[in-house]
């Protein structure tokens, strides 16, 4: 950009943001760190770090530029007993207070709200209502989504969903653009909400990689602490929460070790180390993978779990002293894990088994960086462990002869965060230079 070229301001509202350790503020984190590049300022409005319930990662907060503008609001207290644990909701009316005085006292020339969390969302039909100014929703999770629990009647997840349904037309009917991970994540929306079609953009915007949080690790000097590289075993690692509809896949792939893996052969010793698997973030003992892998006689031979969400720069340092990655997706054809951009970069050899239309399988199989196992569905589960050990056989191969040299990064530049960026720049761009759509 010239120097006497003026940015045009966006409002990003991401109630979590580092030193938060959810998965979902690296969309706010990549957004922000390249939005100026393509001529936007990014103002992030978020609750201050106090008000979180996670622990809090310095280090991640530490990869934020340091004229990076952030604005921070109170939010209530979390209460004994727990009642409000969402963020969204304990700053809601804060977050909305605040963007609005942001937009009366400056020339906002966008809003952008990522959910979850999703009543966050709500605040831009609000702000538009008073101000008139254009406001945009990115998915990185669906709002109205079927999940174990959903179908029970009266129970808190139906509540939840019957909630969502509810919600999800009144924060969607004014906005200008509407984004996702994936166009799984917004496809719906679209169906429920068919008028958008004529006063909406929309657009599939995977979260990409960073390479310069690689290099992170480096200058850091960070150390593995959870498990130490052992000679003559091939240490995959999974890092990351476990999707409900993964378990089945999961089930399927250790049944098939436990009937098939011979791990007194050689070229057959391997590990599979779950990092920040458990059912609660903080809680070192809440294992989600423990009882499937000690059914099938797993645990703690080839199998192990960290329940415990470590925090970003830590899970990369492991990836680091990692022979492999290993990747699970979902039955869900709309899932992209966001671990597979960090796994190419990683330069390690990927092993992942991912539902055929996930964007995920072209980001790998495009590279060259590993090898894909691809399945149709929660019908074709079954062939996973049918066909599960032909697989690792064929990337035990692959590992033994693979370089990182290899890898296409040159096709993987289009999945870049700056990539993914300069993609969201033309829209706001394409909305920018058209009238308002809505009065």
């Amino acid at each position: 950009m010239g120097s006497l070229t003026k940015l045009k301001k966006i409002l990003l509202i991401s109630p979590h943001y580092p030193p938060s350790n959810l998965a979902a503020v690296h969309r706010a984190r990549l957004f922000a760190q390249h939005l100026s590049s393509f001529g936007w300022e990014p103002i992030i409005l978020t609750v201050h770090e106090k008000y979180y319930e996670e622990n809090l990662d310095w280090n991640l907060h530490k990869l934020i530029p340091n004229n990076q503008r952030i604005e921070k609001v109170n939010a209530f207290s979390v209460t004994k007993p727990r009642l409000i644990g969402d963020i969204g909701l304990r700053g809601f009316f804060q977050l909305r207070k605040k963007a609005l005085e942001l937009i009366q006292l400056e020339k906002i020339d966008f809003v952008y709200i990522i959910v979850p969390s999703f009543y966050t969302a709500l605040i831009g039909r609000y702000l538009h209502r008073k101000t008139g100014v254009r406001y945009g929703i990115d998915y990185v999770d669906p709002w109205v989504h079927q999940f174990p629990g959903s179908n029970k009647f009266f129970s808190r997840h139906w509540w939840s969903t019957q909630l969502a349904k509810f919600l999800e037309p009144i924060a969607v009917k004014k906005a200008s653009l509407i984004t996702g991970v994936a166009e799984g994540y917004y496809r719906s929306v679209i169906d429920r909400n068919p008028h958008l079609k004529g006063t909406c953009k929309f657009g599939a915007m995977p979260y990409g990689g960073e390479s310069s949080d690689h290099e992170a690790v480096k200058r850091l000097n960070l150390q593995p602490y959870l498990f130490q590289k052992k000679a003559g075993v091939i240490q995959f690692v999974y890092a990351g929460a476990m999707l409900p509809k993964a378990y089945l896949l999961l089930e399927e792939i250790f049944k098939s070790l436990s009937q098939h893996l011979n791990n007194s052969t050689p070229q057959q010793k391997i590990e599979f180390h779950f990092i920040g698997t458990g059912s609660r973030p903080n809680d070192p003992e809440s294992y989600n993978i423990k009882s499937l892998a000690e059914k099938y006689s797993l645990w703690n031979t080839i199998v192990f779990e960290y329940p415990k969400r470590i925090p970003y720069l830590d899970v990369l340092t492991h990836l680091n002293i990692a022979d492999a990655v290993f990747i699970l997706g979902s039955t869900e054809p709309h899932y992209t894990p966001s671990k597979a951009f960090q796994a190419v970069l990683s330069k390690k050899p990927v092993m992942a088994v991912l539902h055929k239309y996930s964007s995920a399988v072209e980001v790998l199989r495009s590279t060259n960086a590993g090898l894909v196992f691809d399945f149709n569905g929660e019908p074709d589960v079954h062939s996973i462990g049918h066909r599960f050990i032909d697989f690792l056989q064929d990337f035990l191969t692959f590992q033994t002869d693979y370089n990182p040299n290899n890898i296409e990064m040159a096709d993987f530049e289009k999945f870049s965060a700056k990539k993914i960026t300069a993609y969201l720049a033309d829209l706001l761009v394409a909305l920018h230079d058209s009238k308002p759509i809505h009065s």
